[in-house]
């Protein structure tokens, strides 16, 4: 087993990236992934600068290798479909230049997520298709894919043309959100540069299981992202797909964007669920398991903690998740 185990430095866009390596390498993790565009600032890779000049990539790699850590990905998770003008425009650009800026990094994997357009041609706002027991959400799927399918191939190619690969979170709000859509996105794409990034927090919370999910995809999996979630009582009452959220405040600071004018919201205070440090939602033991069927489709994966638990600090989060999967694996 060579699993390189590392982190998203997300959790960490306050501080340096040479603080942040050393962090990540003092709670005994030898990756990095560090985002490049989408949702959130990029802090951690001046992508623009990066793609221009040689000399400053070769600095940049030499930054990790000098903090004995490896560029174990970079993340541009956003809405690339989406008919917000400030939005899906620049989000699709951020995954091209991602894709461009990995091949020139010698790094394989791109996370990215598949994107939600509108319900048709004039909509102003990304639609979500929950569940189409209605004709018509049909038709607004049909929509959907077909200005999904064209603008995936096309990333396919330039994936392929730069020795890359793109895994996508099976991420709710987008159109491929579940094992099964990634195998209808096959299909109707023909792609062969595009997989799965296993972020199993996701599939809990819908009540999926990520280890049959493995077994489903096997080696369409090309990327995991080690990130927990914990279902509350709250779930009796409200279901997974709850919409009692509220606006955070416009003078509150340190909101989370999700594009342009708009961020994370405010969620109810007895929730169904929640994104959770590793193994406060699945014990460790679930996590070797995990890990172990991981082993059957790739030995040499890259598996990044990604920390999103609200209730811990950034360290006291980063540092729980990073103990549990490094004795996870050991039990590998």
């Amino acid at each position: 087993m060579s699993f390189t185990l590392g982190a998203y430095t997300a959790c960490l866009q306050d501080r340096s990236l040479e603080d942040a390596l050393d962090m990540l390498r003092g709670n005994g993790l030898a990756g990095a992934e560090v985002n490049v565009g989408g949702f959130i600032p990029s802090p951690h890779c001046p992508a623009d600068l990066l793609l221009a000049n040689a000399g400053a990539r070769r600095d940049y790699l030499a930054t990790f290798l000098d903090h004995g850590m490896k560029l174990a990905g970079v993340t541009t998770s956003g809405n690339p479909l989406s008919p917000l003008p400030g939005v899906g425009p620049k989000h699709g650009d951020d995954l091209r230049k991602a894709i461009r800026l990995a091949g020139l990094l010698g790094v394989r994997e791109v996370v990215a997520m598949s994107g939600t357009p509108g319900s048709d041609s004039g909509a102003r706002y990304p639609s979500w298709v929950v569940n189409p027991w209605d004709g018509v959400y049909m038709d607004v799927l049909d929509y959907q894919w077909s200005v999904l399918v064209p603008f995936w191939k096309d990333i396919d190619a330039l994936a392929r043309a730069n020795d890359v690969r793109v895994c996508l979170e099976l991420h709710p709000h987008n159109v491929v959100f579940t094992p099964v859509a990634l195998t209808q996105f096959l299909e109707r794409t023909g792609a062969t540069n595009v997989g799965v990034n296993m972020d199993p927090s996701h599939l809990f919370w819908q009540q999926q299981e990520p280890i049959e999910a493995l077994k489903y995809l096997g080696d369409k999996v090309f990327h995991v992202h080690a990130k927990d979630t914990k279902i509350f009582p709250g779930v009796g009452l409200r279901g997974v797909l709850d919409t009692s959220f509220t606006r955070v405040p416009e003078q509150a600071e340190n909101k989370t964007p999700t594009g342009i004018g708009y961020y994370c919201n405010v969620w109810p205070t007895d929730p169904a669920w929640r994104f959770v440090a590793l193994g406060l939602g699945h014990d460790v033991e679930y996590w070797t398991r995990f890990l172990r069927e991981l082993v059957a489709v790739n030995p040499d994966m890259n598996i990044n903690v990604e920390h999103e638990d609200a209730a811990l600090g950034q360290l006291e989060g980063l540092a729980l998740s990073a103990q549990n999967l490094l004795t996870a694996a050991a039990d590998i």
